[in-house]
């Protein structure tokens, strides 16, 4: 049976009306599950355990989670996006991931816990002083409210156009309940909570990846031997890109900005670092930095076997595809062309790895705004609870805000849009804490948000002119410039030999 050209909206919409309301309910006994969890863990609950979850979670437990809380469902849905015009050379990116985790686990984790902080951002007040401190955490929350809110937002419409369009549903009430649901299984216990629930998460992911591939496999009459034949022997399959230096995806400079981009996004983000910091202790906490990230390389490349499988498929049974990748793995699994089954994989794995980002992201920026920006330290108890539920609820409306400003305003590939907004707004962290672990010197505190400020729109014209006069177009590694311009600007606003020791 041979499947014609047909839009994606349509395929969608049609299939909709027959499964909308399994979906549904799908989605509900899922988030009815994570309120089962977050009932238990909850427990006895501070506001102290909310930031820290008492440092007592198990390493491995933490490590299985954070799978998860990376990959998010922008990773479900658009690296097996990424094949058809990219093959597989994303792989090179990870591959500088892995990296990046090992530094994180020998440079910054043995600086967090020496210092015993809860907010990493708390180390630059320490080093530099109190505008160094605000501005670092000001960038984190700009950096991570947007890239948890456009994670969202690419699950948000699909399902729209899955469940929720065939029943009038408008998007708001999409956006504004799934955001609630995760602020009721999260605003007691916090990240003590978002370390059981993404261990979760992470196994639904995983596992509804697994299915949707053994479907792809038995649709194409697929043994695990030849299976392997045709990934490796298509087209597709290419992973390196050593021939064209200009190229985005020239091996280092995938490699090398894969490296600085776990740092940034990783190392210096005070969501991912807060779930490490609940470990016991620093050797707990590197072994889950290890394990977690020598995982990444096989979990990403199960994805790109998706994608692989899919183009063949799409060629085999003469498939039209949507113009845009994100687009290619929902058309498959909502059209029924893979059977009944896959629309629940599909969206079970999409949301698993959605709410492991959203959930851990919100409570991190919670974190750090409670920490950083109005220091809840200075009140107690019911007030300070008071304060931060409230902190949590206004950022929850901020990332309904800005999925509302990137559906009307983005064009382009979301995984490519997230690094390249990381790679502008995590730039002058980089050279903050850059600065501060390899120089002495200390600063005017006072200038440094003016560096800090001033470095992305400097990186973005460095990338215009020399875009515009040499045909050399910079890719993710447009970040090391940017770390670079603040570090040379903090070098500048320096009090020459002078010291600031830091202590434990």
């Amino acid at each position: 049976m041979k499947y014609l050209c047909r839009s994606v909206t349509n395929i969608v919409f049609h299939y909709a009306k027959m499964s909308g309301l399994s979906i549904l309910i799908t989605i509900l006994v899922y988030f009815s599950i994570l309120l089962i969890v977050s009932f238990f863990t909850g427990t006895k609950s501070s506001n102290r355990t909310f930031f820290t979850g008492d440092r007592k979670s198990p390493w491995f437990v933490v490590s299985f989670g954070m799978i998860g809380a990376s990959l998010s469902g922008v990773t479900f849905v658009s690296v097996p996006g990424m094949v058809g015009t990219l093959d597989m050379t994303y792989l090179q990116t990870v591959m500088g991931f892995v990296v990046g985790y090992i530094i994180i686990a020998q440079v910054l984790l043995p600086l967090y816990y020496k210092l015993h902080l809860t907010s990493i951002y708390t180390y630059l007040k320490k080093r530099f002083g109190v505008h160094s401190y605000k501005t670092g955490a000001s960038f984190f929350l700009l950096a991570r409210t947007i890239g948890a809110a456009v994670r969202m937002y690419l699950v948000a419409e699909i399902l729209q156009k899955f469940v929720f369009d065939p029943w009038g549903i408008p998007f708001f009430f999409n956006v504004a309940g799934t955001l609630l649901l995760i602020f009721l299984y999260t605003y007691r216990s916090g990240i003590k909570t978002i370390i059981w629930t993404d261990t979760l998460q992470t196994f639904c992911m995983i596992a509804m990846l697994g299915l949707i591939i053994w479907q792809v496999a038995t649709k194409l009459n697929l043994n695990a031997d030849n299976l392997l034949s045709t990934i490796t022997n298509n087209e597709h399959a290419r992973i390196f890109e050593f021939d064209d230096w200009r190229s985005k995806q020239y091996f280092f400079k995938q490699f090398i900005s894969g490296i600085f981009i776990t740092i940034v996004m990783t190392g210096l983000d005070q969501d991912m670092m807060q779930k490490n910091l609940t470990c016991k202790n620093l050797k707990e906490a590197q072994k889950n930095m290890y394990v977690y990230g020598f995982a990444f390389l096989p979990v990403n490349l199960l994805f790109l076997v998706l994608g692989l499988l899919l183009l063949v498929m799409a060629q085999q049974f003469q498939i039209i595809l949507p113009p845009t990748g994100d687009a290619i793995l929902p058309l498959f699994a909502t059209s029924g062309i893979l059977g009944n089954l896959v629309p629940f994989f599909f969206t079970i794995g999409i949301i698993a790895a959605s709410f492991a980002s959203a959930d851990s992201a919100l409570a991190a920026l919670t974190t750090s705004f409670c920490i950083d920006i109005i220091d809840i330290n200075k009140y107690h108890g019911a007030k300070a609870k008071k304060l931060r539920i409230l902190s949590q609820l206004i950022i929850t409306a901020l990332f309904i805000i800005i999925i509302f400003m990137f559906r009307e305003f983005n064009s382009k590939n979301i995984i490519d849009a997230i690094y390249t907004i990381a790679s502008y707004t995590y730039g002058p962290l980089l050279g903050l804490f850059a600065f501060g672990m390899y120089t002495h010197y200390r600063i005017r505190d006072k200038l440094a948000p003016l560096i800090c400020v001033a470095s992305p729109f400097i990186a973005y014209a460095t990338d215009y002119f020399v875009s515009r006069f040499t045909g050399y177009k910079f890719g993710y590694e447009i970040l090391l410039i940017n770390g670079l311009i603040t570090f040379t600007g903090l070098k500048l606003i320096s009090n020459g030999n002078q010291r600031r020791s830091i202590s434990a």
